[in-house]
C-alpha cells in the first residue's frame, strides 16, 4: 500500500480566494462558484481555475478566473464573462446545468470533463458524464457529443458524474462518483453514491472497473462526492467530500489505483467555528506547486459563497491546523 508521507499532512486556512459577492459579476454566475478546479502553468506563479456558477434559474455554468498564488487574490479582468460551457440543447442529458469536474492538457488540447445536469419527476435530478475540448488554450470548448460518455449502466444504475481523469503511462484513468440507489425519506429522496473507476485508450470511449474504488465508512455515510486523484511516484492519492448529515472533506491512498486506504483523519481540516465553511467543506482539488501544495474547496451550502484555499505541507514543522 502506497505511503501518505509525500502528501500534506496538515493544512492552513489562507481564506474565501474568489467571493462570489462584491464586485459585479456576469450573468451566468449570479450565486456560487463550486467544484475549483485549479490548472497551472509550469513554473508559472498563476493559476487558472475552472468553476461552476448559478444563473437566476439555478442552472450551472462553466467559467474560470486566474488566482496569484503569491497574493492569493484574482487577477484583475481574469473572470471570463461569457461562460465557457453553458446548459445542453432542450431534452440532452446536460440541458439543467454544467458542472466541471477536472481539466486535462493533451498534446494541444484542454480537455475538459464535467457532469451533466438533467432534472427528474421523481427524483431531483439524473447525472452523466461529459466531455468539452478546447483547441485554443482554454478560450473556448466545444462539446465532443451531443451525448455523455459515460452514463447509467449494470455498476452505475443511478448515475455516473464528478470524474477524476489522468494521463498515466499512456493509459486514460478515470475515478467517479457511482449512483448506487435513491432512498426515500420524509424530507425527499436521497441519493446514495460511492467511487468507482474505469480506463480508456483514447479518453473518450471508458471500460468500467467491477472493483469499487471507495466505499462507505459506515451506515450514516450516504455520498462520496468529487474525488480528485493525483499520482506521486509509484503511488496515487484521492481527496474527496463525503457526508452523513454534511459534507466534510477526506483522504485517501493507493499502490494501484484500484485498492484505496482512507485515512480516518481525513484532510486535517477540522470544521471552522463560524464563516463561509464553518457547515460544510467539500469538493476539493489539489495543486502541488514545487514545495507548496495548495487545496481549493467549497465552504456553506455547496459553494454559495465562492471559494477558497488551503495551504499544506510534509514537513511536520511547516505548517500548522491553525
Amino acid at each position: 500500500m502506497a505511503s501518505r508521507a509525500e502528501v500534506p499532512s496538515r493544512w492552513r486556512r489562507r481564506g474565501l480566494v474568489f467571493p462570489v459577492a462584491g464586485d459585479a459579476r456576469p450573468g451566468w454566475m449570479t450565486s456560487h462558484a463550486a467544484l475549483p478546479y485549479p490548472l497551472q502553468s509550469s513554473g508559472d506563479r498563476e493559476v487558472r481555475v475552472y468553476f461552476s456558477g448559478r444563473d437566476d434559474r439555478n442552472r450551472a455554468s462553466i467559467g474560470a478566473v486566474t488566482i496569484d498564488l503569491t497574493t492569493l487574490r484574482p487577477v484583475d479582468g481574469s473572470l471570463t464573462w461569457e461562460p465557457l460551457l453553458g446548459p445542453g440543447p432542450l431534452g440532452a442529458f446536460d440541458d439543467s446545468g454544467v458542472t466541471v469536474s477536472c481539466v486535462v492538457p493533451h498534446r494541444e488540447e484542454l480537455h475538459m470533463y464535467y457532469t451533466g445536469w438533467a432534472l427528474g419527476r421523481t427524483v431531483p435530478f439524473y447525472l452523466a458524464i461529459g466531455l468539452a475540448v478546447s483547441v485554443d488554450g482554454g478560450r473556448t470548448f466545444e462539446r465532443v457529443s451531443a451525448a455523455p460518455i459515460l452514463e447509467r449502466g449494470p455498476d452505475d444504475p443511478y448515475l455516473a458524474a464528478s470524474p477524476s481523469v489522468l494521463l498515466d503511462r499512456g493509459c486514460w484513468r478515470m475515478w467517479y462518483v457511482s449512483g448506487q440507489c435513491w432512498e426515500s425519506r420524509s424530507d425527499g429522496p436521497r441519493h446514495h453514491y460511492l467511487v468507482r473507476s474505469a480506463r480508456s485508450d483514447d479518453g473518450l470511449e471508458w471500460c468500467r472497473q467491477p472493483e469499487i474504488a471507495l466505499g462507505f465508512a459506515d451506515v450514516d455515510e450516504h455520498a462520496i462526492g468529487r474525488p480528485h486523484v493525483l499520482r506521486l511516484g509509484r503511488s496515487y492519492h484521492m481527496w474527496f467530500c463525503s457526508r452523513g448529515d454534511r459534507y466534510r472533506l477526506g483522504y485517501a491512498h493507493s499502490a494501484d489505483g484500484i485498492h484505496w486506504r482512507r485515512e480516518a483523519d481525513g484532510v486535517f481540516l477540522e470544521p471552522a467555528p463560524r464563516g463561509w465553511d464553518g457547515q460544510m467543506q467539500a469538493y476539493p482539488s489539489v495543486l502541488r506547486d514545487g514545495n507548496r501544495w495548495w487545496l481549493f474547496y467549497n465552504g456553506n451550502e455547496y459553494g454559495a459563497a465562492g471559494f477558497g484555499i488551503a495551504e499544506g505541507a510534509t514537513d511536520p514543522s511547516g505548517v500548522d491546523s491553525r
